[in-house]
């Protein structure tokens, strides 16, 4: 049993034992800070009874126009909580903060297409593969784009003509 409840400073120094698997990658201090001082409300933890971590999300709120969006940067859930729900939780929650509070159109997040298992899971929640950012982990492996529209997206316009491949430097210049 855990219950969600939002990430909070201390909690960082906490967390380590959820990152260790070869999926999460494992950020500086100054990245957990910037994303708890400008997106608060798009950072939670599931912890246990006993007070530890069972997992987490990291999200944020991006973009202009029909591009608002939330953003799944970080989610991790320690391995013995794993198939248990947290993940989902964690995932909705991000997904009600992105919908109710900041009216965005979808919800994105970054995967290796490595991760079939992440990437079924994603999918189980309705995310779809919008297109293949090529070499964007360290120019070394592609990532899938994977979005779910939200509410406000009423003509499915996030997800419309899904299956393009576009670089990292055209990525980061859509979004700036």
């Amino acid at each position: 049993m855990t219950s969600l409840r939002p990430m909070m400073v201390e909690d960082l120094l906490h967390f380590n034992a959820v990152n260790l698997d070869t999926w999460t990658e494992t950020f500086n201090m100054n990245f957990y800070f910037s994303y708890l001082t400008c997106w608060p409300e798009c950072c939670a933890v599931a912890e246990a009874i006993d007070g530890s971590i069972a997992g987490y999300i990291i999200g944020k709120v991006e973009g202009s126009g029909h591009e608002w969006h939330g953003h799944v940067s970080a989610i991790s859930v320690a391995p013995e909580f794993r198939r248990t729900g947290v993940a989902n939780r964690l995932m909705e929650y991000l997904e009600e903060v992105s919908e109710k509070v900041h009216d965005c159109y979808f919800v994105d997040l970054f995967v290796r297409p490595t991760n079939t298992a992440a990437i079924k899971f994603y999918e189980g929640l309705g995310y779809v593969v919008y297109r293949t950012v090529t070499g964007y982990y360290s120019g070394d492996e592609d990532a899938y784009d994977m979005r779910k529209p939200l509410p406000r997206d009423v003509n499915r316009k996030s997800v419309a003509n899904a299956g393009f491949r576009i670089s990292p430097e055209a990525l980061h210049a859509s979004t700036s």
